[in-house]
C-alpha cells in the first residue's frame, strides 16, 4: 500500500476533530475510503457546490453510508456546507448523521442500509441514457456489502444494458464489521465474478493517488460496458493501531487519551 502524503494525512486529522466532539463513529471506514473520496472530488466529479442539484453534475452515490465521515471533510472542503457542521456530527437536529441524507448538499441518496447503492445508481444511469444526458455516475461499496444479493441483481442489470457510463468502486479493504470478509462471506474470486456479469475491471491500490488518478481517466474500461475499480484498502490506514482491527468498525464515548493515541500514530507514520 501506498505511503500517506500531507493531504492524506491533514483529511484524518478532521475526521478525529470530528470524533473529539462526537466521541463516536467509523473513523476507521472513513479512512479506509479517504483517497479514492478524495481523487473523486479534486479531479473526477463534475458539480457545483452553490448549487448541488445542478442537472449537469455527475452522480456520485456514496453506498457504503457507514464510511461518511470520509464523504463528509470533502464536501465541507468543497463548499458544500460550512466546514463547522463536521464538529456537529451526530448532535440531536444536526445536518450530518452517522449515515449520509438525502437532504445533506451533495448527498444522492440515503445510503447505509447496505446493497442499495449500485441498485440505485444503474437507475440513475439507465435514466441518464433514456434522457440523453451526458452526466456519469458512480457508486461507492465496501466489499462487505458486496454479500447483498442486491448487488449482484443490479450488476446483472447494468451489464445487461451496457452502461458504459457507470463506474462502481469497491473498497476492497477485505474487513467486515465481525472480522475478515473472506471468514465471513468469501468473495474470491472477486474480480472474475464481475467480469462473469458483463463489467470491465481494472484494480488499484486504493491509498495510491496517483494511480487512482490513472485509474479515472481510464474511463470507460471498454466502451459497451459498466466499469469497476477494484481498490485494495486498508481498513484504518494510517494509524496502525486501527488497521485491520475490527474492534474499530464503530467506536462510541472514545476519550481523550484515546483520540490522543490516534493523533499521535497518525502524526508518526
Amino acid at each position: 500500500m501506498a505511503s500517506l502524503d500531507a493531504r492524506s494525512k491533514a483529511l484524518r486529522r478532521r475526521i478525529l476533530d470530528m470524533v473529539r466532539h462526537s466521541r463516536r463513529g467509523h473513523i476507521a471506514s472513513g479512512f479506509s475510503l479517504l483517497e479514492i473520496v478524495r481523487v473523486l472530488y479534486d479531479e473526477v466529479l463534475r458539480y457545483d457546490p452553490k448549487n448541488p442539484s445542478w442537472d449537469g453534475r455527475d452522480r456520485f452515490v456514496f453506498s457504503k453510508g457507514h464510511g461518511c465521515m470520509g464523504l463528509y471533510v470533502l464536501l465541507a472542503e468543497k463548499g458544500f456546507f460550512p466546514d463547522a457542521e463536521l464538529d456537529k456530527f451526530c448532535e440531536f437536529e444536526a445536518l450530518l448523521g452517522g449515515h449520509p441524507e438525502h437532504f445533506v448538499p451533495g448527498v444522492e441518496a440515503a445510503t447505509g442500509s447496505l446493497g442499495h447503492g449500485l441498485s440505485i445508481a444503474t437507475g440513475m444511469a439507465l435514466a441518464a441514457r433514456i434522457d440523453k444526458k451526458p452526466h456519469r455516475v458512480f457508486a461507492l461499496l465496501g466489499d462487505g456489502e458486496c454479500a447483498e444479493g442486491s448487488v449482484w441483481e443490479a450488476a446483472i442489470s447494468a451489464g445487461k444494458f451496457g452502461l458504459s457510463h457507470l463506474t462502481a468502486i469497491v473498497d476492497r479493504n477485505r474487513m467486515q464489521c465481525y472480522g475478515s470478509t473472506e471468514d465471513i462471506g468469501p468473495l474470491e474470486p472477486f474480480r472474475s465474478k464481475w467480469e462473469s456479469f458483463g463489467w470491465a475491471v481494472r484494480e488499484v491500490d486504493g491509498h495510491d493517488v496517483a494511480a487512482l488518478r490513472e485509474a479515472f481517466a481510464a474511463l470507460p474500461l471498454a466502451p459497451d460496458r459498466p466499469s469497476v475499480l477494484i481498490a485494495s484498502t486498508v481498513k484504518g490506514k494510517g494509524v496502525p493501531t486501527m488497521e485491520n482491527n475490527p474492534d474499530f468498525h464503530h467506536t462510541n464515548k472514545i476519550g481523550d487519551e484515546a483520540l490522543d493515541a490516534l493523533y499521535a500514530e497518525l502524526e508518526s507514520q
